[in-house]
């Protein structure tokens, strides 16, 4: 595993395939100029609006952002996390699906959001993802790179079950991403602790390209696309506004890390 920049994108996605797609290019170059080999898109950088209309289109936007996948990775050579976007499932329903692709435009990991977020929150807004979108069942793939380390895949809600995390860092993973849509009034409470928390348990980084903004009349992201360090110091964050948060990734840090506080040596319940 070699040092080298990471991007998480934050993005405010909208109910408009091409418009989404040109916002998501537009950062993408940005992290690029700065020097990033890896980077991530949040949940829903392809698409997000009415979710009647996402099933609707759901084949062509799964088919779009999967392309679009794939040809920014082989333009700016890089390796890339498309954080999640609906590829059409059983029942018409549709997979929330996380994809990871390699410069040469070549699948590398791919990802089925397994825990669905079915809430009511207190501030009256209420979200029942399983009415449209079919759970994964499968625990992420681990992507081994000798350059750029362990990558774990997650997507938003996966963020509150630490199991999963842990079963990844056990299977070797060492730089977790975990993008997200994650509401105004749960990540003003919830976000920056639960990112901080995964990296230190599992002493990995974390990246967490994340939404921001108004989406609609109604739905409100909380922002924050974050990289944390296998201690829990926050390297980069985005803010609430469309932008990008950039940091290294740097192995002598998981090292040393890793030695001063070896936790995943002493663990006695598995």
């Amino acid at each position: 595993m070699k040092s080298y920049l990471a991007a998480a994108i934050q993005m405010t996605s909208l109910p408009d395939l091409s418009k989404n797609l040109a916002q998501a290019e537009e950062f993408i170059e940005l992290a690029v100029r700065q020097g990033a080999e890896l980077v991530g898109l949040p949940e829903n950088f392809s698409f997000l609006g009415d979710e009647v209309a996402k099933i609707e289109q759901a084949e062509v936007i799964g088919r779009e952002s999967e392309r679009f996948l794939k040809t920014m990775a082989q333009r700016f050579q890089i390796t890339i996390l498309g954080g999640g976007f609906p590829v059409p499932a059983t029942g018409g329903k549709v997979y929330n699906t996380a994809l990871l692709v390699d410069a040469t435009g070549q699948e590398l990991a791919r990802y089925e959001k397994a825990h669905l977020f079915d809430v009511d929150l207190p501030d009256g807004n209420t979200y029942h993802e399983s009415q449209t979108v079919l759970a994964g069942s499968r625990i992420p793939p681990i992507y081994a790179s000798k350059e750029l380390g362990g990558i774990g895949l997650s997507v938003c809600y996966d963020v509150r079950f630490p199991e999963l995390y842990r079963s990844m860092t056990q299977a070797g993973a060492n730089v977790l991403f975990v993008p997200a849509t994650f509401t105004a009034y749960t990540g003003k409470y919830h976000w920056q602790v639960l990112l901080q928390a995964r990296a230190i348990e599992n002493t990995s980084y974390v990246i967490a390209p994340a939404q921001a903004g108004w989406h609609n009349s109604r739905r409100q992201s909380h922002g924050h696309a974050m990289i944390v360090d296998p201690w829990g110091v926050i390297l980069a964050d985005a803010g609430d506004r469309p932008g990008v948060a950039i940091a290294a990734i740097e192995p002598v840090r998981l090292e040393q890390v890793r030695r001063q506080m070896p936790s995943l040596l002493h663990r006695v319940f598995s």
